[in-house]
């Protein structure tokens, strides 16, 4: 078997890391490549899910004693405690590897100095090659990490002309199956689904992952949270029901902002500490102007049915915007036809004071 550049294996890691999204949360995605002192691919591994061994351990377990003298290319630095499991750092040199090339630094600061560590155990440590790959491929638990709050994710279905409901304020259904279960997808990626009370009397979501997969593998459902100032939120609500876990986020919780709502900021610094990563806002557009105003959304995912109503409810109410120079400016990552409607998905530019 022929050598493998140190490029083409951390391109290798970063496919492998991709398969532990929607699973890992509140640990990062990781994939690790382990190459002999030939520099032949003996070993590679990913992070399948919380608690479970890390990438570099199942890479090991693969090479055995051909890690020794080796290298190891991983995406995100090996981390240097314990926890659930043990620091890979601590695996690396007990195994004899001698080279480590790692993409990302560890942001965390109760996992990360795996890197001095393992310098200090007379390994070689490389930092760099593919960082923005592997960042890209990580960025929402980097996001979360960085910040002390969730990756925010709102998502909103639409009218061409921008309607989120009919004047008489049916809403069911505007875009068709296909997107809806895009939708399920996308809960099941994250751990929280959030939406503001006014949704949850309106229309009494269940708001729980549905019609994915083909069943043989138990969804994870994300905590179901219900923005709610003054504690409306009916007994008999759906989002109460036992199909997963609900928080009904009050000013008595969380604490209140300068309008007297719960404070948005505070709710995701909440969120973290429970260990969200990823959160998805669903609805409705008052709530979504509220974090777009406050500069808390991180992705923006639209579906736009090919349809026109004329009048009714918008997608999106106040956003803090009052002229045509302070509209939140989009950077369009992706376009796609779902079935018959159009999925966008755009990124929020950071403004410049």
């Amino acid at each position: 078997m022929a050598s493998v550049p140190t490029g083409d294996a951390m391109r290798r890691a970063i496919s492998l890391a991709a398969r532990g999204l929607g699973t890992t949360s509140p640990n990062p995605v990781v994939g690790c490549v382990l190459l002999d002192t030939a520099g032949e691919i003996v070993g590679e591994g990913f992070h399948a899910y919380a608690g479970g061994p890390h990438a570099e351990v199942v890479a090991l377990a693969q090479a055995g004693e051909r890690a020794r003298g080796g290298t190891a290319v991983v995406t995100l630095e090996p981390c240097d405690h314990t926890g659930r499991t043990g620091p890979c750092s601590a695996a690396l040199v007990h195994a004899g590897v001698r080279r480590v090339v790692i993409a990302v630094a560890d942001p965390d600061p109760v996992a990360a100095g795996g890197a001095d560590t393992l310098r200090a155990a007379g390994v070689e440590v490389v930092f760099g090659p593919y960082a923005a790959e592997a960042e890209a491929g990580n960025i929402v638990w980097l996001t979360a990490v960085r910040r002390q709050r969730p990756y925010l994710v709102w998502k909103y279905a639409a009218t061409l002309d921008g309607r989120s409901a009919a004047a008489d304020g049916t809403s069911m259904w505007i875009t068709s199956e296909a997107a809806r279960s895009d939708v399920h997808a996308l809960r099941g990626a994250v751990d929280a689904v959030l939406v503001g009370v006014g949704t949850v009397l309106a229309d009494d979501p269940r708001l729980t992952v549905r019609d994915i997969g083909d069943g043989s593998l138990a969804v994870r459902q994300p905590l179901r949270v219900v923005v709610d100032s003054a504690g409306r939120t009916p007994t008999d609500a759906r989002v109460r029901d036992a199909a997963a876990t609900t928080w009904i986020a009050t000013t008595a919780a969380v604490g209140s902002g300068p309008d007297g709502r719960v404070d948005l900021a505070r709710l995701l610094t909440e969120l973290y500490r429970r260990g969200v990563r990823s959160a998805l806002l669903e609805g409705g557009p008052r709530l979504a102007g509220a974090f777009l105003a406050a500069g808390l959304v991180d992705r923006v995912v639209g579906y736009l049915a090919p349809r026109l109503l004329g009048a009714g409810p918008a997608a999106l109410e106040d956003a803090g915007v009052g002229t045509i120079a302070e509209a939140i400016d989009l950077e369009l990552a992706d376009a796609e036809r779902v079935g018959p409607d159009l999925k966008i998905v755009a990124y929020p530019r950071q403004r410049e004071d």
